[in-house]
């Protein structure tokens, strides 16, 4: 269910641990809601109707393309530690480094990103043709990108940075039109005392050092709800709300310290990862995509990076080509989700230059292309949607799809996108309704169509107009 008119005072009255300066916030105009799943959360809370979320989520489900930030401390040691590469991800080097909670702060003292330039970010997502960003606030690692007057670990009190990207980036969105949004690792936290960690097998907590140890609740309470309410006052519009790894601890109870937070952002979008019982407004499929999308209508994002980690790590340079790339977006589109593709910022506050590169390619295919992705609905057919594995022992996916083309849609359009280009020809069956016109985006200059009842025939030029892969659209008679 989603909370309706439901001001922040209503909620913390009825949520057990909430601080007394929650309890008399002021909420804003009544208009927030939160989806949530389980009776225990939530069961006494009105439902949102139909139409008032489908407008929540317009500007979202047009967007399909969106950009995901993991930036932060871990960009210091890039993937090394006591002169070792430490494996897997960037941003997991503390947890996989056993890396002391003392020691790894240290690298908050060489932390000094002079270059990060937040409209030059801005500029590089919409240059990519995407429609909003989502940035780490904070990651698993407890150190906030933002200024936190909760606590002292944080990029303005310390670092010699002394500046408050998230602001920075916030008025860049705002003068830029781009939406924002902002990742918050509420449970799993390796440097205060009470957050967690994944645990090992047979074990009831991650942790490795004693300065990690302390009352759940208490980290709850004191860091990450009030860091949360930060986040949602003091930084503009936010459009979206990313909480990441629940595990077992975020249980119901402690799962309804957030929502009154989000009525502070009225129509703000929150994902499915804050905790046992909370649905969430998306699903969020990581690293890969569903063979068919989500049956059940669920709104969703395949999250994705674009080469092997999410956090910066100076040694993984095995890019996705621009071709994987597109092609994961236009599958993702084809089968109704979104694509939030990662980019992970240096120490310095660059994003990598092969990770612009390829953005900015796919920003060229887009400026021709657009009118196939945004907005668009997904296949008309279902056979041809393919699916994409990933190969034993690495995150990077493998187009396994026997089919050669996806399908997009608008009322009266069918997008056909095509990665092999046919033999003269394309050959398409089961389409219901009479196709007025057929031509490539391209050049848009007609193309002959036959049809005999659902099957249709269009011839097209000897080579594709592009290798990663061309649109054709069908235009449907009397259907707009």
């Amino acid at each position: 269910m989603r909370i309706k008119h439901l001001t922040a005072i209503a909620l913390c009255a009825v949520v057990s641990g909430c601080t007394s300066s929650e309890s008399t916030t002021k909420a804003p105009a009544p208009s927030a809601r939160v989806s949530q799943a389980a009776p225990s959360v939530s069961s006494a809370l009105p439902v949102e109707a139909k139409a008032e979320r489908d407008a929540r989520m317009e500007w979202w489900r047009a967007a399909r393309f969106g950009m995901f930030i993991h930036w932060g401390v871990y960009s210091v040691p890039a993937g090394t530690y006591n002169g070792q590469q430490v494996p897997s991800l960037g941003e997991w080097i503390m947890y996989n480094g056993k890396i002391p909670v003392a020691e790894y702060a240290k690298y908050a003292e060489r932390f000094n990103p002079q270059q990060f330039d937040a409209d030059q970010w801005v500029q590089i997502a919409q240059n990519a043709g995407m429609k909003y960003m989502v940035i780490t606030a904070k990651h698993h690692d407890g150190f906030a990108m933002f200024h936190s007057k909760v606590d002292g670990y944080n990029i303005y009190d310390a670092t010699p940075f002394k500046r408050d990207p998230l602001a920075e980036l916030a008025s860049a969105c705002q003068r830029h039109g781009m939406k924002l949004g902002f990742y918050y690792s509420q449970c799993q936290d390796w440097h205060h005392p009470g957050g967690e960690a994944r645990p090992r097998a047979g074990q009831a907590s991650g942790h490795w050092d004693a300065a990690q140890d302390g009352d759940f609740d208490a980290y709850l309470r004191n860091v990450a709800v009030p860091q949360v309410k930060e986040l949602m006052t003091n930084y503009g519009k936010v459009s979206v709300l990313w909480f990441d790894t629940p595990f077992k601890f975020m249980t119901p109870p402690r799962v309804q310290l957030f929502p009154a937070l989000f009525n502070l952002q009225p129509g703000i979008i929150v994902n499915n990862r804050l905790g046992d019982g909370f649905k969430g407004d998306t699903e969020t499929p990581e690293q890969r995509i569903p063979p068919t999308g989500y049956a059940d209508g669920r709104d969703w994002e395949t999250c994705m990076t674009i080469n092997d980690t999410w956090g910066y790590k100076s040694y993984d340079t095995h890019f996705k080509s621009t071709q994987t790339l597109l092609r994961n977006l236009i599958d993702i589109a084809s089968k109704g989700g979104n694509y939030l593709l990662n980019v992970g910022p240096t120490s310095e506050g660059i994003i990598p230059a092969p990770e612009v590169q390829r953005l900015a390619e796919m920003g060229q295919w887009l400026k021709t292309n657009s009118e196939a992705i945004y907005g668009c609905g997904p296949t008309a057919f279902g056979s041809e949607a393919g699916s994409y594995s990933t190969r034993p022992g690495t995150t990077r996916p493998t187009f396994t799809a026997a089919w050669d083309w996806r399908c997009t849609t608008k009322p009266g359009k069918l997008y056909i996108h095509l990665f092999k280009w046919p033999d003269g020809k394309f050959d398409l069956a089961g389409v219901k309704g009479q196709v007025a016109k057929a031509y490539l985006l391209a050049d848009r200059q007609a193309l002959t169509v036959m049809q005999t009842g659902g099957d249709v025939s269009v011839a097209l030029p000897a080579s594709a107009p592009d290798a990663n892969a061309s649109v054709l659209c069908l235009e449907l008679a009397g259907m707009r």
